[in-house]
């Protein structure tokens, strides 16, 4: 076999040791056995005949189907997708969907000190725009690192970074500096790589900086704290256990930093969430079935290494499948977590898990096959005037993309197997929530699915055939697809997008920058920097798209924020539950369409989940026009913890759809 694959293959024989060997202590929990034309329509392209249609790829020679594999667990129908309607049926392309809360703050009626006379009737309601398709922009042809993980931070700069062991970059440390090679197998002292892995980019001035990071960060992961400071772990080889922390600052001096504190277990592959509390907590890894917190305990029982059975039964012996599985942080406070087809409700202050989920139909959807989720937007509307409501707001789980069992494998041989058309939204706090599949214009491993400041999502990135790891994908998706989460009608969900140029396949990765663009780098699936001579290069190139709502035709009607009004003393720092005042600027008021004001959490992503990210979709209680074009609308923080975990967030103001640039919020 291709000595690229080794290194994979040899952890999935040390998961499979760990998995008979584990020796940590046990939780209780039951085992179970996603055109160049300036507008553009909806499509609905490729079937989902997952099974049948496959190529081989023409640097491999052919080799001989495979037997048939024993029937999965994973081969329950995907079933119940929304109908695809046929070309004549097609609907037409629509004005951005009023985001579905935009009950929360109405038109503002005239001042009492302003003479307009009677009353008119209420104006009709605008004609309905197309929706644009988006447009891209290279910011940078060639930046010498590929972007595997993305973070961005409250001054609007984003810290980028790759492995350190791919070999040199081509983007070279200042002043000499350098670091010891970490090489895949083995470490040789001897030998030092003064190119840089990481680096600074300023979405403001489209500049960047190289930084030092001291260990291999090799798919680790990352969160921000209630300050802002990047809380970075895990990665490989001698990084698995490294914490690290970056600090955000306008000057010239930031760089990485590595604490004295360490993991319990090594983490490869883990995922991490932001807690209420102020904590973070890092989940599974390569052959690491279990989770603990940073900071750590001064004084912690069982070593504050806590076991987590559900990621042994979700282990797969041959394709592992349960590699950064996705959490999310409920209202209840509760941790949802999902690997490979399963999902549970974890009490992680208790180390109880309480609920068991029922498994997502068809593919899996973890890595190495590859899909991703979100939380969907938290609607806080009312929830001020009814306490009780709180705790059981509602919260709903949507994942896209991802692969059938045994895709992993083929492509391991060189046959690429058709990746799923599939997306499933689960309700998680409905008392028998169900899977309730929708069908994707375009089949996806590896995308990327962000949440949009005008509370839809967008899904970029990733393959139509394969699954993750070098060299196992083929036929890139270049389209975004905008998925309008408000909705009825499903089947008018999926708008399919204008396309960029450039692949991005395995270790690509995206964030929502506050202006409202997507930032895209990366793709890197070779195994090691090579420009030149495959089929799917080494990408170091940063793009970002700019969808729909960004198009000039909207300027009339997007609003932008000069100022919010929060605690006494303190602009921008806003606190549980409190009265904000926002005001903000509007050009045009279109009549019937009303305002919501959002706050995005910015998310750490890496191999196609942004972990962390949330939006919140704010109680308002009124707008008012206080003079000519500009408004003041009255809102409600979010009023717990667990709702919105403490830090800083992106709020952005919407009318009709159109959203403001955002503006920092310190929730504290």
């Amino acid at each position: 076999m291709d000595s690229r694959y080794l290194s994979f293959i040899s952890i999935i024989v040390l998961s499979m040791f760990s998995f008979f060997t584990s020796s940590t202590s046990e939780a209780e929990f039951l085992p179970f056995t996603i055109s160049s034309n300036k507008f553009v329509h909806r499509a609905w392209l490729d079937g989902d005949n997952v099974n049948t249609e496959t190529t081989s790829s023409p640097a491999k020679s052919p080799l001989p189907s495979p037997k048939p594999a024993p029937k999965r667990d994973d081969d329950i129908p995907e079933s119940s997708p929304s109908p695809s309607p046929s070309p004549v049926d097609r609907p037409t392309p629509r004005a951005p969907a009023p985001s579905p809360v935009s009950r929360g703050a109405q038109i503002p009626k005239p001042s009492p000190s302003q003479d307009y006379g009677p009353v008119p009737a209420p104006a009709p309601a605008p004609a309905k725009r197309p929706i644009p398709g988006g447009e891209w922009q290279v910011l940078q042809n060639f930046v010498g690192v590929s972007a595997m993980h993305m973070q961005l931070f409250h001054n609007n700069k984003v810290v980028i970074f790759d492995s350190t062991n791919f070999g040199p970059s081509n983007l070279s440390l200042p002043k000499h500096r350098c670091l010891e090679k970490d090489y895949l197998n083995q470490k040789k002292p001897a030998n030092i790589d003064c190119t840089a892995h990481s680096f600074l980019y300023d979405t403001a001035t489209n500049t960047y900086r190289p930084l030092l990071v001291h260990s291999n960060v090799w798919a680790s992961s990352g969160a921000n704290d209630d300050d802002g400071i990047l809380v970075q772990s895990g990665g490989y080889n001698h990084g698995s256990k490294k914490i690290r922390i970056f600090r955000p600052t306008n000057g010239e001096t930031c760089d990485w930093l590595e604490v004295n504190q360490m993991l319990r277990q090594g983490r490869y592959y883990a995922t991490t969430q932001s807690l209420p509390d102020g904590r973070i907590i890092v989940v599974g890894g390569h052959a690491a079935f279990s989770y603990e917190f940073f900071p750590k305990a001064a004084v912690s029982p069982g070593g504050d290494l806590y076991s987590l059975p559900f990621l042994k039964s979700t282990f797969d012996h041959i394709e592992v499948s349960n590699l950064y599985p996705f959490l999310h942080l409920l209202p209840d406070g509760n941790l949802f977590i999902f690997a490979n087809r399963h999902s549970i409700l974890l009490n992680y202050m208790k180390h109880e898990v309480v609920r068991k989920f029922p498994p997502i139909p068809g593919a899996r959807r973890s890595t190495p096959l590859t899909g991703s989720s979100v939380l969907l937007p938290l609607n806080l509307t009312g929830v001020r005037d009814n306490p009780i409501s709180i705790e059981s707001l509602d919260a709903e789980v949507m994942i896209c993309g991802g692969a059938k069992g045994g895709a992993y494998v083929k492509a391991s041989k060189g046959e690429h197997v058709l990746a799923s058309t599939t997306c499933g939204r689960l309700k998680v706090t409905e008392k028998e929530p169900k899977w309730v599949m929708e069908k994707m214009p375009l089949r996806r491993v590896m995308p990327d699915m962000l949440l949009l400041p005008t509370s839809d999502v967008i899904i970029v990135n990733g393959a139509k055939r394969g699954s993750a790891m070098w060299e196992m994908a083929d036929d890139p998706v270049l389209h975004p697809v905008l998925y309008v989460a408000c909705e009825p009608d499903p089947s008018r969900r999926f708008i399919v997008m204008n396309p960029s140029s450039t692949p991005r396949l395995f270790q690509s990765s995206a964030i929502l920058m506050p202006d409202g663009r997507i930032l895209v780098g990366g793709s890197n699936p070779t195994g090691s920097y090579k420009f030149q001579g495959v089929k799917y290069p080494t990408d170091t190139s940063l793009e970002a798209f700019s969808p729909h709502y960004l198009d000039p035709q909207f300027d009339d009607v997007r609003p932008s924020i000069p100022s919010i009004e929060g605690a006494p003393g303190n602009v921008n720092v806003i606190s549980y539950g409190q009265q904000l005042s926002v005001k903000f600027d509007l050009k045009h008021l279109n009549p019937g369409r009303g305002f919501d004001v959002n706050l995005i959490a910015p998310s750490f992503t890496t191999h196609s989940f942004a972990m962390n990210q949330r939006l919140l979709v704010l109680d308002c209680a009124g707008v008012e026009e206080i003079s000519n074009g500009v408004y003041n609308m009255t809102v409600y923080a979010p009023p717990t913890k667990n709702i919105a975990p403490p830090g800083y967030y992106m709020m952005f103001v919407v009318h009709d759809g159109i959203p403001s640039p955002g503006a920092w919020v310190k929730l504290e």
